[in-house]
């Protein structure tokens, strides 16, 4: 079997250790005949890095890394006249500063001169860019420009929005420079994790054309299942008998876990780190999530206190629900897709609807919110505790641990606590232990806060919240009456091991608590 690529972003190092690889070339040949300017948007660990080394390769005539695959032809044609190429990696620089991420992008413009060996005489970042075009184009033709997470720099000061504009005036002043040096130019292509900055640091460059959500594209990173199965053979044979399941038993498992995401409504994408880590090491886990949330999507929930993840299962919005001007405007939902946190479930006309994509990434979200959000410790243990507990039915001790979690997080990063926020909680702890758990479930008479769904069991919970303790008999009273005049158990039918019970969240200055009845 062929080495896994895991966590290689360069095509050159892929090809020449032979390492196996997805042949992308026939779409990427489809973007350098067919057009010139293009914008890629996509979560991390997708392929984003990979898809510009390739196509620097393409340009620069690499020809023996593309035997065998269709880019073959192409790229030994473009061997007899090669285009100079320069590969911006925003994520290297420094961006502690407006002023710091200023020199480090003039730096690599100087290091640019030198490697292709022409003068740049202006001093400041526009001129120097400038320069540079032109010197190359004189000296070698026309110039394929291709930027590795344009926005990066804007996303990790998403919670300083001053300093975040500030960054994007920068990156503007540098960019803007590909429109009046248009003639100078091959090809241009800018990749990033999201879309609402590029309207914004691209004003100017009015000819991109943006294929995130592009149906002629939704392949061009991620592999799809029949690209899993054909060039990863082997290692699924090699996966189903460690495991012990049948080959179709463990496509099943796998296109549960890491299968569904999609950036056009029709595709359906693996993404290439989490499937490769699974088939490396013969184990189904979340990888995604260990190998680290993106620092600016923690902070944006943080600062908005987005508090429930369930909110956001099919959620409807329009299909420009991603292309917003400013971030400040920006909505959770926009930052949880273009993230990769949620996707497109479906898409019809002008309405889509999102929801998250697989359980890796369900998981994910709920550890995040776990770790990020509430800061509970040990919440993998606790969860562990909270499922023997609950499938012997005592309510009691589910408390005591929910009661373990609740003391662990911070009072001032939620000083203003209310019954939502504490069933989220919750039911987060539920799900994090794999219990299946719903929350705000409709009947012919009302909703009730959370259904708990055990092997032989159905357990609805009603919650309310006292802020003193002399409310918690009172609002204890209420959950049972309200429970039993909105005949939640006739949902279920009599065939079912139903029980009904009231949770009071208790919380004040001197206790935080849940008592459960």
């Amino acid at each position: 079997m062929k080495e896994l690529p895991i966590g290689l972003q360069d095509f050159e190092t892929l090809r020449r250790e032979n390492m196996l690889y997805v042949d992308k070339t026939e779409r990427l040949l489809e973007l350098v005949t067919k057009g010139r300017r293009y914008f890629l948007s996509r979560p991390r660990r997708f392929g984003k890095s990979l898809t510009l080394s390739t196509l620097e390769a393409m340009f620069s005539g690499q020809a023996e890394l593309f035997k065998g695959l269709s880019a073959e032809k192409w790229v030994s044609e473009q061997a007899k006249n090669p285009f100079p190429v320069l590969r911006f990696d925003m994520s290297g620089l420094d961006i502690q500063t407006p002023q710091n991420l200023q020199i480090s992008i003039k730096e690599v413009v100087r290091r640019f001169a030198r490697k292709f060996q022409v003068e740049i005489t202006s001093e400041t970042l526009n001129g120097m860019f400038t320069d540079l075009l032109m010197e190359i184009h004189e000296n070698y033709g026309a110039v394929a420009v291709l930027i590795d997470e344009y926005d990066k720099p804007i996303l990790d000061n998403i919670n300083h929005l001053g300093q975040a504009n500030k960054m994007r005036e920068v990156l503007r002043s540098f960019y803007v420079t590909l429109k009046s040096c248009d003639k100078y130019l091959r090809f241009v292509m800018p990749t990033g994790i999201s879309k609402f900055s590029k309207v914004g640091v691209f004003s100017a460059l009015n000819n991109l054309e943006d294929i995130s959500m592009d149906e002629r594209y939704g392949d061009i990173v991620g592999y799809t299942q029949r690209e899993l199965e054909n060039y990863f053979s082997s290692w699924i044979d090699n996966l189903s008998d460690k495991m012990k399941l049948t080959r179709e038993a463990l496509l099943e498992r796998l296109k549960d876990y890491y299968d569904g995401f999609s950036f056009d409504g029709v595709t359906r994408l693996y993404n290439p780190f989490s499937i490769l880590q699974c088939l490396a090491k013969s184990k189904l886990g979340n990888y995604w999530y260990v190998s680290g949330s993106p620092t600016f999507i923690v902070k944006y929930m943080k600062k908005n206190a987005i508090q429930d993840p369930e909110e956001y299962r099919h959620f409807k919005v329009s299909s420009d629900f991603a292309d917003i001007h400013e971030i400040e405007y920006a909505e959770p939902e926009s930052f949880l897709y273009q993230s990769g946190y949620l996707t497109i479930e479906q898409w019809i006309d002008d309405k889509i609807t999102l929801d998250y994509p697989n359980e890796e990434v369900r998981k994910s979200i709920l550890r995040m919110y776990l770790d990020e959000i509430y800061h509970v410790k040990k919440y993998i243990t606790l969860g562990s505790q909270i499922w023997e507990v609950l499938s012997k039915g005592n309510m009691n001790e589910v408390a005591e641990l929910y009661n373990m979690a609740l003391a662990g997080v911070p009072y001032d990063d939620f000083p203003n606590r209310n019954e939502f926020w504490y069933r989220s909680l919750f039911l987060m702890l539920l799900r994090g232990a794999g219990i299946i758990s719903y929350a705000e479930v409709h009947t012919y008479k009302g909703r009730a806060d959370l259904v708990i769904q055990l092997k032989n069991q159905i357990i609805v919970l009603e919650f309310k919240f006292a802020k003193y303790k002399s409310e918690v008999e009172k609002k204890m009273s209420e959950g049972k009456t309200q429970i039993s005049d909105r005949e939640y158990a006739k949902s279920y039918g009599a065939d079912k091991n139903f029980e009904t019970l009231t949770a009071v969240f208790v919380a004040n200055d001197e206790e935080r608590c849940i008592r459960i009845v």
